[in-house]
């Protein structure tokens, strides 16, 4: 069973996880109407995989008996300057889910739960993952300057994620 703190913290989080899959599918379609596709599939798929990271800890508060509370969702910004502006704000987005793990685990630690702090392990890693994918975007896009070709290589690249 879960304490009422860490029930809390862990909607909170799950929520934090929706609104962050809401702000990947508002990038999606800013880069849909600025004609970048591939760009715009890399994140839908980011999208989705927020959703599914919200979804991890809706099965896990059910599982340990909690309650689910969903609230409502916060606007979303639907504009960026560049390519570059709205990849830095989705790498400064992910380094602030991070805090937030890293919070949930420091609650879980103090709480006294370790089978929290084991389900938390996935998404400190996870967030590992997240933060140096967008990262090396963000890398790419600076190197790429205001080459529309890099640009465009760049965007092709991007519309093969999620292909194995």
């Amino acid at each position: 069973m879960l304490s009422k703190r860490i029930e809390k913290a862990l909607n909170d989080q799950l929520n934090a996880e929706l609104w962050s899959g809401y702000l990947y599918l508002s990038m999606a379609a800013y880069f849909e109407n600025t004609n970048l596709c591939g760009i715009a599939h890399w994140m839908n798929e980011q999208a989705k995989e927020e959703y599914s990271h919200a979804m991890r800890f809706y099965k896990y508060i059910i599982d340990r008996s909690g309650r689910v509370t969903l609230t409502p969702i916060d606007k979303v910004p639907t504009t960026w300057d560049s390519p570059l502006n709205a990849f830095e704000n989705a790498y400064k987005h992910e380094v602030k889910v991070t805090g937030l793990i890293h919070n949930l685990a420091h609650l879980a630690a103090k709480e006294d739960d370790p089978a929290t702090t084991v389900m938390l392990h996935w998404f400190i890693t996870e967030q590992v993952e997240e933060e140096a994918q967008t990262l090396l975007i963000v890398n790419k896009l600076n190197m790429i300057g205001k080459s529309a070709g890099g640009l465009l290589r760049l965007d092709h690249e991007l519309n093969h994620r999620g292909e194995k």
